[in-house]
Order: structure tokens, then C-alpha cells, then sequence
């Protein structure tokens, strides 16, 4: 059954707001290869691109979790609009060093640590905006949209930035991102105020530092959400080899391999995503969770001992795929689950659970593969993910066998 565009034919607003999404998340996945290739290239260290992740870890913990409380109070469409402005400046500080005669390494950790940052009161915004947009019948085709949309990305990304660092270099890549930002921040200016409405809160709220607390009880309390947390957080600190691609690549002798090592993942995922229409009617999504997470997981430990680049390609791209659908069922159960006017913090928690896990995995497997090389840094983090993910399922049981709101009424 092929992906449902439902909701881009019949939602104007919805429309706007993935429009800008899909052409900022274009830039950003091309940033996404530029910045460790530049890092790599003037360090020569796959400890420092791994240390890029740890750089980045303080801000996505504490903007995620601020930035969370702080969209279910504001106006988010300007949230919105304030985070996508930050993260232009930081692309063009990007830009700027790379164009200087000697690029500073701290230069760069500093603008992506404030770029991480940015994205802490991001994403809280467009996740309670996107829900505030759709009717609840349209959660998991809104779901699967926004996984093809980000998926589409990492596909056309990387390769765009393969091919952009090798003709200009880090410079042309963050041009880029930047006129993506740029042409983001039109298209939610020209969503309707209307269609937004007014935040869902009332007027004698408590202090910001409540508000959160009231979000990490509600997450707390809930083993369906808790378990799609924890099973992204292990997969990806065990199993996520970005960082990796700068020195996989150079052992290629070809600068466009890192981009075709980022898009093979994102090729399976969109496979997947284009025919995502099936995933309406599974009932069972913990458990869906818990079986994509494992394949991603064995889809690693075959990277690490693949005999060959093409070879490599492939298990990435069943890896990402898995990763689509597990990114598809956790997106449902949170729509599903958290309502409105706690759905800024709750995207925080979000943010905080499937970007700690690939900054700590980019460490990780930077920090492996310095001491005992790129392959086993590879596949036993992959080992140790499957393991992780299949304890969580046996840990959490009421998330195992967690059944959509929908499935239920059947």
C-alpha cells in the first residue's frame, strides 16, 4: 500500500509547514556529512569527529527539555520561526570559517554546540505544530510524511554533499544550508495565525521548571513511551557508525563515498516510507518497535564485517529501513498518546531520546575505532544493540505489548 499524501492535498497549513521542513532538512543533512568531513580534514582524528558528539550532548539535554516546556507556552509558529533564524546564523558562522585562510577547529565545535541548541526549541515547536495541524486520523499518515520527508533528506543530502565537497569544499555545503534556512523561514511565515490558534494552557501556569517536571512525570508514568525512548537511545549509542563514514570513505580513496555511505541508509528508509500505507493497520506497534530495532541492529554487525564497500551500502540500507519503521510506530504512539497541550515537553523528551543516542553512539564508535579499529568499533556495537533492544522489550512488557488507540476499537 503506498505512503498516504492525504493530508498534503487536504491541509494548507500542514502543506506549508512540510515544505519548509523538506527543504531545511535538505540543507541540514548536508551539513550533516560536511561539518565531520571538515572536522576529519583538518584533524585527521576519528576521535575528534567522535568528540563532536559529546560537544553537542549538554545542548540537546538542556534546550531539549527547556525548549519543550517553552513550546507549550509560547507561540509556536514564532518559536518556530526564532529557532530557524538561530540556526541560519549559526550556518553562516559555519560558512565564514571555512572560508577563513585557517578554519578553527574550536571554532566549529562552538557554532554546531549553539546549532544543537537551536534545535532544542525547534523541534518541540514543529512536533506541536504538525499535531496541532492534522485530526487524529491522519497521526500515522502525518507520521509516515514526516519520516519520508526527513528520509528524503538523508537520501538526496549526502550524495548533494558528496558531490559539493568534492568540487567546493565545506564552504559550498554551508551556502547551501544556509539558502535552505532562508527559504524555510518563508514558508511558516505564510502559515495561517488562524490555523494555529491560541496555545492550550491556562493562564495561572506554574513556573517553566514545573511545567517540565509535570512532562518527565507524565513520560514517567507511561511504559509505552518510556520503552520508544529507551530502545532509540540503546540503538543508536551502540549501533550508530556516522561517524565513521570520514575515515570509511578515505580508505574508499573517494571523497563521495561518505555521502553515499549517509544516503544508503536513507535509501532503504525511503523505500520503506513510499510504501508505508500498510503501517495503518498494524495494531501491535511496541512490538514493531522492539523487531525494526533489531534488525537495525543486525543490519550494523553485518556493516562491520562486510568484505566490501557495495556490500556495506547494502546492510546500511536495511539497517535504515528498519530504522523507518521504527521511526514511523514511535512517531504514532506518541501522537496517539500525549495530548496537545503537553506535546512541546513531551517532543523535548523526544529530541532528548533520538539525538542522545547517535551523539553518544558517534562518540563511541570514534573513541572504538581509534583503539581497536573501524570494523569491530562496527559490528560489536551492533552485538551490544541487539542485546540491549531485546532486554527492553522483556523489561518493559506493557510497552511490548502496547496496541494503537485505533486497533483497539477494532
Amino acid at each position: 500500500m503506498l505512503l498516504d499524501i492525504g493530508p498534503l492535498r487536504r491541509n494548507l497549513p500542514f502543506r506549508r509547514l512540510f515544505a519548509s521542513q523538506f527543504i531545511s532538512g535538505l540543507g541540514t543533512m548536508v551539513s550533516y556529512v560536511a561539518v565531520p568531513w571538515q572536522l576529519y580534514e583538518l584533524t585527521r582524528s576519528n576521535a575528534q569527529v567522535g568528540l563532536l558528539g559529546l560537544v553537542q550532548l549538554i545542548p540537546v539535554v538542556v534546550c531539549g527539555l527547556l525548549g519543550g516546556a517553552v513550546a507549550d507556552r509560547v507561540d509556536r509558529k514564532r518559536l518556530l520561526l526564532a529557532s530557524e533564524a538561530l540556526m541560519a546564523l549559526c550556518l553562516a558562522g559555519l560558512l565564514a570559517n571555512a572560508l577563513s585562510a585557517t578554519p578553527s577547529v574550536l571554532a566549529i565545535y562552538a557554532l554546531v554546540a549553539v546549532l544543537q541548541g537551536a534545535s532544542g526549541f525547534h523541534r518541540p515547536a514543529l512536533e506541536a505544530l504538525t499535531q496541532k495541524l492534522a485530526r487524529p486520523e491522519e497521526f500515522a499518515a502525518v507520521a509516515a510524511l514526516s519520516s519520508v520527508r526527513g528520509t528524503v533528506g538523508m537520501v538526496a543530502g549526502p550524495a548533494l554533499a558528496g558531490l559539493m565537497l568534492a568540487k567546493w569544499g565545506a564552504v559550498g555545503a554551508y551556502a547551501f544550508d544556509l539558502a535552505t534556512f532562508l527559504a524555510a523561514l518563508f514558508f511558516i511565515s505564510r502559515i495561517p495565525r488562524e490555523a494555529i490558534g491560541m496555545v492550550d494552557a491556562p493562564a495561572d501556569r506554574p513556573h517553566l521548571l514545573a511545567d517540565l517536571a509535570e512532562g518527565l512525570r507524565f513520560a514517567w508514568a507511561r511504559p509505552e513511551l518510556m520503552g520508544t525512548y529507551i530502545v532509540d537511545i540503546v540503538a543508536m549509542a551502540f549501533a550508530f557508525p556516522v561517524a565513521l563514514f570520514p575515515a570509511m570513505a578515505a580508505a574508499d580513496g573517494r571523497t563521495e563515498s561518505v555521502g553515499w555511505l549517509l544516503s544508503a541508509m536513507s535509501v532503504g528508509a525511503l523505500v520503506i516510507g513510499l510504501f508505508s500505507g500498510w503501517t495503518g493497520k498494524v495494531g501491535r506497534h511496541g512490538r514493531a518497535v522492539v523487531i525494526a530495532a533489531a534488525v537495525w541492529a543486525l543490519g550494523i554487525v553485518a556493516l562491520g564485517v562486510a568484505p566490501s564497500l557495495l556490500l556495506g551500502l547494502v546492510c546500511l540500507a536495511v539497517a535504515g529501513a528498519a530504522d523507518m519503521v521504527s521511526g514511523v510506530f514511535r512517531g504514532t504512539i506518541w501522537n496517539e498518546t500525549i495530548p496537545n497541550p503537553l506535546r512541546g515537553r513531551l517532543a523535548g523528551i523526544e529530541m532528548i531520546s533520538y539525538l542522545t543516542g547517535p551523539l553518544v553512539g558517534n562518540a563511541r564508535a570514534g573513541f572504538m575505532a581509534d583503539a581497536w579499529g573501524v570494523a569491530p568499533a562496527i559490528w560489536m556495537g551492533g552485538a551490544i544493540c541487539l542485546a540491549g533492544v531485546i532486554a527492553t522489550g522483556f523489561l518493559l512488557p506493557r510497552f511490548w505489548a502496547y496496541r494503537s488507540m485505533t486497533a483497539a476499537r477494532r
